[in-house]
């Protein structure tokens, strides 16, 4: 779950064919909404301009090879002086928080997306993290499916990719 999250907040940094959406600390809320964040909230634009820097570094995740990507885990864990420990509160029963709960969000947002990539790198599928496979979509995905076959950072793209191949074939004919 946490890689998805990761994956949705590199997909709010803006592109050649999408804007930023963090623009306020109430946008920075919003994307948090859903995804079970404990402990203390965004509540500056200091906030939100550290959050957008651990995006960015996050990004790169998604373009290195191996040992790059334990460069950059070992960087994010190291900065936010990771102490994983064992808490429990729901919706998840006992479970590894990397940090404590007061810690900055950017802190904690970076040390558990470092900690999510530990496992990636150790059982060797770096490899299911991709760019979305639509021609103008900048976006990133993690592919969990058990055959490793998602193409597109979702349904939208997947739909549009899929009509144009339709129009291409119809075209074609």
């Amino acid at each position: 779950m946490t890689l998805q999250w990761a994956a949705t907040l590199v997909n709010t940094k803006p592109t050649v064919g999408a804007p930023e959406t963090l623009n306020t600390v109430a946008d920075l809320l919003e994307h948090m909404a859903g995804w079970s964040w404990t402990g203390s909230m965004p509540d500056n634009d200091t906030d939100l301009a550290q959050v957008r820097r651990v995006r960015d570094r996050l990004r790169t995740l998604w373009d290195v090879d191996v040992d790059q990507a334990v460069d950059i885990v070992n960087a994010l864990l190291r900065d936010g002086r990771a102490m994983p420990q064992l808490v429990i509160h729901e919706p998840f029963g006992w479970h590894i928080h990397g940090t404590e709960p007061d810690a900055p969000i950017a802190v904690r947002m970076a040390v558990d997306a470092a900690m999510a990539m530990v496992d990636v790198i150790r059982t060797d599928t770096l490899d299911r993290l991709r760019l979305c496979d639509r021609e103008d979509c900048d976006n990133v995905l993690v592919d969990l499916t058990k055959n490793q076959s998602r193409k597109f950072c979702d349904t939208a793209c997947a739909n549009r990719a899929h009509a144009a191949a339709y129009r291409a074939r119809k075209a074609a004919t």
